[in-house]
Parts: C-alpha cells; structure tokens; sequence
C-alpha cells in the first residue's frame, strides 16, 4: 500500500510540475510577444524609434512591484488560485494591444502586460510544495528553463503564426492567440493543478502585508532592500521624460509618489514586525536568516538581471559590429534562452547532487568571466566564436538561476511566495540597473558594471548555508512529529 501511495505522489508531483511550467512559458510567451513585432508595429502606427523604445520600458516597468505583490498573494490564497487570476488578467491588455490604434493605448497595455512577468514567483512555491529537498533543484531548474523558453518561443514563433494569417494584420492576431491561449489554460490550469499533495497542508504565514523576519539587523536589512526597487521604477520614469512621453511637472509628481509608496512600504515592513522590532525570541521553527536572501538577491540581479541586460543589447551590438541582417543578430542574441534549457535543470540538478553554495561559486565566477568575454568580442571575430562565447556565458547564468532557486524555496517554507518575489524583483532591479548604466555611459561602463556586480555576489556565495540535501521521507507531512526532534531536524521538518 506503501508504495502504491508513493508512486501516486511521484505521478502527482511530476503532473505538477508540467502543469506549471507551461503556465510560466505561456506568461513569457505575453510577456515578450512585443519584441518580434516592433519594427511591423512601428511602420503600422507611425511610430518613432524613441516611441518603440519607451514601449519596451514599459514591457518591464510594474513587473518589479508585481513580483512582491504577487509573492504576497501566493502565501496568502496559494498559488492554484494565484496563477489562475494571474494568467486570465494579463489575457485582457495582450487582447488589447493587439487591438490597439493609438500610441497611448499601447503604452497602457504594455504596462499592464509586464505584471505577467510575476508568474514566475507563483512556480516556485507550487513546485516547492510538492518536491523533496533532495529533488527540488531538478525540478525548480526544469520549471525555469522550460518556461523561460517562452521568450525565445515568442521571437521565433510568434513571427511563423503572424505569416500564417497574413496581411499587415497578421501580428495583431498572433497577440490575440497568445491571449486566448493564456485564458484557456487558465481553466486548464485551475481545474488539474493542487497547491499540496494529497493530505497535506498549506501553511501561510502569521503576518500579512510584509515578509516576517527574525532580528533587528534583519529588519533593517529588509528595509534597506526596499530603496533600490523603488529607485529602478525610478529610473524607468526618467527614461519616459527623456523620450518625451512624460512632461516634467509630471514626472516630477510621480517621483513624490515614489517616495511615498517607500515610507508606505517601509512602515508596513515594521508594524508586521514587531516582534523583530521589540527584538523577542523567535522559536527554532520559524527562525531563517535574511542575509541568505540578500545574498540569493544579489546573484539573482547578476544572473537573470544580466541576462535581460544582455540580451536587449546583443542584438543591436552585433548588427552594427558584424554588419548582419537583424534576423541573424537576433538569433545570435538569442544564446542565452538556448542556453537556458540545459543550464538552468542542470544548475538545480548539480545542487542537488554535490551541493548548492559550490554550484552558486562556480556559477557567479563562470558569468564574470562570460560578460568579460563578450566584453572583448570585435569584428574581427568569426560569427561562431562570438555565438560560442555568448552561449557559454549563458549558460553560467542560467545554471545560477538554477541553483538560486534549489536554495529559495528551502528557507522558510510559508514564506516561499514573498521570499521568491524578492529574490525575482532584484532580477528586474539588476537589468534596469544595467540598462541605466548602458544609457548614459556606453557599452564599457555597462560590461564593466556587471563583471564588479558579478565579483560581489561570487564573493558573498562564499558566506551562502549549505541547505540540508537529506531527502526527506514525506513531502508536507499532516502527521505529529516526535516529540524528540532536535533543533536541526525542526528547521529541515519546516523547510521541507
């Protein structure tokens, strides 16, 4: 009976898995089904390159905030229902943008379009729920590689089925069908999906509103990482002024707002944390350490943030480099996502295997040296040692998404929706960031930036724990535990 129960759960986990990463690959296929269409859009609505440009700000401007916000949510209603609304929202401004006439109602659109990107937070605490310790790099490194293959779906497939329907209207609806797509798999998804195992039990956490740490130091930690996601929202409105979609006076208004939507934040971070503030004894089972977040942070902005820098750029750069046609330095860009479905299931499989913090070492040292060598790429190169060299560096950031997330879902279990958010909008943070640099400084500021950043988060790896690699006998158990159990079997028995 034993082992008809566990090869229940063995098919329930991997029917889980597939679930969510075609619900993660269609919100990256939304998210990006603007980018092979910009110049078709632009000629269609006689729009300026300035005015493409602000578009894709705005593809990621609210994904920061959303990622948080939907982290949030996740813990609090779970991610079935989470995913469910998410995919059935984003459907809507996708419907419009196709449908769009107006420069303006394509900037609204976009904007709510980049909330999409949240879905990527919703995974991780699903695929958390239903895999052990033991396996749950593999199985965060296939939800991640599988679905950020969205994006490269969208750049090459969303092109084909515009052919298909022809006309100067064919990308319009190649958008719609990416809608619909979403909002059919929305039923699919909520009607087949299960936010625990069988029996078990979905823990949320005691406060609401903000992520519950355990110290002072880490209470000022937690507030202190709140300055640098608004000062990227931040930046993206100074782009809006600089193109001429925002006037001063506004932007000026929306920076006060800025500004308050900090205090607003800080304020909820500490009235949710009052027993940190009063510094009280937090009990064994619900003791994390923040820096491990602050770390996983870091090297997320190194990693997933260098990877969208990147590959905004590459494209450009290589076309005026090589002097190739834009399909050819499009699809020499395109490295990172073919590098992204081996790299990001074998980062989380190698941390599983023989440990996470040696994996995070060797990924982070990997990515300096890979943003160094595209650094150095010149036209005197051949086309295949630069698509060598940018699929190399691919593919050590991807195994570093891999491996940061076989350690974020095994900090603090009811918490794993809020700490995933964090970790995924210092993503967003590290390519605005990036992007910043490229815009005001040029190509050597923005390589040289990364390759620092990149030396910072492989130093901070060193200080990374070591998560328990015990395979546990049960996932999300309902049953007391002895009452014998140690300090360390407590924090395991919590995170898994």
């Amino acid at each position: 009976m034993r082992e008809s129960n566990d090869n229940l759960r063995a098919i329930g986990r991997w029917k889980t898995l597939n679930l969510t990463w075609i619900a993660f690959f269609l919100t990256f296929v939304v998210w990006f089904n603007i980018a092979p269409f910009k110049s078709t859009i632009g000629k269609a609505l006689h729009l300026s390159e300035a005015q493409l440009a602000v578009l894709l700000i705005c593809n990621v401007a609210l994904t920061i905030p959303a990622r948080i916000i939907v982290g949030a949510l996740v813990d609090r209603f779970g991610p079935r229902r989470v995913y469910t609304w998410l995919l059935v929202a984003a459907s809507l401004p996708c419907i419009g943008c196709a449908l769009a006439n107006e420069y303006w109602q394509l900037v609204v659109c976009r904007l709510l379009v980049s909330c999409i990107g949240a879905g990527f937070v919703v995974g991780i605490r699903l695929v958390g729920e239903w895999f052990d310790a033991s396996e749950i790099g593999l199985a965060e490194g296939v939800y991640g590689g599988l679905g950020n293959f969205g994006m490269a779906a969208a750049t090459f497939g969303l092109p084909l089925l515009a052919g298909l329907f022809g006309g100067e209207n064919g990308w319009r609806w190649a958008m719609i069908v990416s809608g619909v797509a979403c909002v059919v798999y929305a039923f699919v998804f909520h009607r087949l999906a299960r936010d625990v195992p069988a029996g078990g039990t979905f823990r949320k956490p005691k406060a609401k509103g903000a992520l519950e740490v355990c110290t002072r130091g880490d209470l000022l930690s937690l507030v202190f990482m709140q300055i640098p996601m608004i000062a990227s929202l931040g930046v993206l409105v100074w782009r809006l002024e600089k193109v001429g979609l925002l006037p001063a006076v506004a932007g000026y208004a929306i920076y006060v707002g800025l500004a308050g939507v900090l205090a607003w934040q800080m304020r909820k971070i500490v009235r949710a944390n009052g027993a940190a503030m009063r510094n009280q004894e937090v009990p064994d089972d619900e003791r994390y350490a923040f820096s491990q977040v602050a770390i996983l942070a870091l090297c997320y902005a190194v990693t997933f943030g260098g990877e969208l820098a990147v590959e905004s750029m590459l494209p450009a750069y290589f076309e005026k480099m090589f002097g190739v046609s834009v399909a050819l330095a499009g699809a020499m860009g395109a490295g990172f996502a073919v590098a992204s479905l081996v790299a990001r299931p074998l980062g989380g499989l190698l941390g599983d295997r023989f440990g996470r913090r040696p994996i995070m070492i060797i990924s982070l040292a990997g990515s300096a040296l890979g943003f160094a060598s595209i650094a150095f790429i010149n036209a005197q190169w051949p086309l295949w040692a630069a698509m060598v060299v940018v699929i190399a560096a691919g593919f050590f950031l991807m195994a570093g998404n891999g491996a940061n997330f076989c350690i974020a879902p095994l900090i603090r279990k009811p918490l794993t929706g809020q700490i995933a958010g964090l970790i995924g909008a210092y993503g967003n943070v590290g390519s605005v960031a990036f992007l910043f640099i490229l815009s005001v400084g040029g190509v050597r500021p923005f390589f040289i930036s990364m390759i620092v950043t990149a030396m910072a988060a492989f130093a901070c790896c060193f200080l990374i724990r070591e998560p328990s690699r015990t395979p546990t006998a049960a996932v999300n158990r309902t049953e007391p535990e002895p009452a014998t159990l140690s300090r360390a079997e407590s924090i395991l028995a919590e995170a898994v």
